[in-house]
């Protein structure tokens, strides 16, 4: 991982990059899906991903998560180089949620070894011994997320607002070092998605919490605590960096080429077309 130093009360301390995208390429097909990436993202910073349908950002995350390889280009994934590590030794340091998992789940699997099963980086309970240690975290992560009560449920018959709170609690189960979320609040009621959203800010102020990358669609789900926004349009970058700065009008304007306000208010955005 390359340091950066950050003066803090006159003494400097490291802040590790987690994640080191350079000149990445995704070409499928004879199509480029992703072209020539430039990211960075430091161990203390919350990201939010944005960008029309198609802008790549589904096939970043499949990179970042170390389930595809780039065309071109280098990727380095807490400090390993994707191509030249282990990725079944990786991935468990690596927390993903996503829609793609829930059909993954054995039928008859329960919301709490749907969590404890992370700790092996398994889909389905069999023959593993688990440690106090593990049951204790399982319980602790469901509690925080909302979902304790549910722990004796089926997975399949929960809500879609109560099957994302357990596949975020699986997620932090093994302790990772990066956290991905591919749209944890769609679908989501109004109700369902303020409380996710407060559920991810006490997340996010918690000095032990990992690096996050959320992807969203919609810029009223975008948690206050976070930090950095990435926007992507039609395979490239066209802004990166401190939320503030990306998350305007004029930038919103330019990727999805229609009039948009940006709006403001405690941390939590909002958008409207300008007809």
């Amino acid at each position: 991982m390359k340091p950066k130093d950050d003066l803090v009360a006159g003494i400097f301390t490291p802040v590790i990059a987690v994640l080191q995208i350079e000149k990445v390429s995704v070409i499928r097909d004879g199509k480029t899906i992703l072209d020539a990436i430039d990211w960075q993202v430091l161990e203390n910073e919350r990201w939010v991903i944005l960008g029309p349908n198609g802008a790549g950002k589904s096939t970043l995350f499949a990179l970042c998560s170390s389930q595809m390889h780039p065309s071109s280009g280098s990727i380095q994934i807490l400090g390993e180089k994707l191509g030249a590590v282990d990725v079944f030794e990786l991935r468990p340091r690596i927390g993903f949620m996503g829609s793609t998992l829930v059909s993954q789940f054995p039928e008859d699997e329960t919301v709490s070894d749907v969590v404890l099963t992370a700790a092996y980086g398994v889909l389905g309970r069999w023959q593993e011994a688990y440690e106090l240690w593990d049951e204790s975290r399982a319980q602790a992560l469901l509690t925080t997320l909302g979902v304790r009560e549910l722990g004796a449920r089926k997975f399949f018959t929960l809500s879609e607002g109560e099957k994302k709170r357990t596949l975020i609690a699986r997620a932090l189960m093994a302790d990772p070092e990066i956290l991905l979320l591919d749209e944890p609040a769609s679908g989501l009621d109004l109700g369902g998605r303020e409380d996710l959203l407060r559920r991810f800010d006490a997340l996010a102020t918690d000095p032990l919490s990992p690096a996050t990358l959320i992807i969203t669609h919609h810029i009223e789900e975008i948690p206050s605590g976070s930090t950095h926004a990435l926007l992507l349009k039609s395979g490239r970058i066209l802004a990166s960096g401190p939320i503030a700065d990306v998350v305007t009008s004029e930038k919103l304007t330019q990727a999805y080429d229609m009039e948009i306000n940006v709006s403001v208010v405690n941390n939590r955005y909002t958008a409207s077309a300008i007809h």
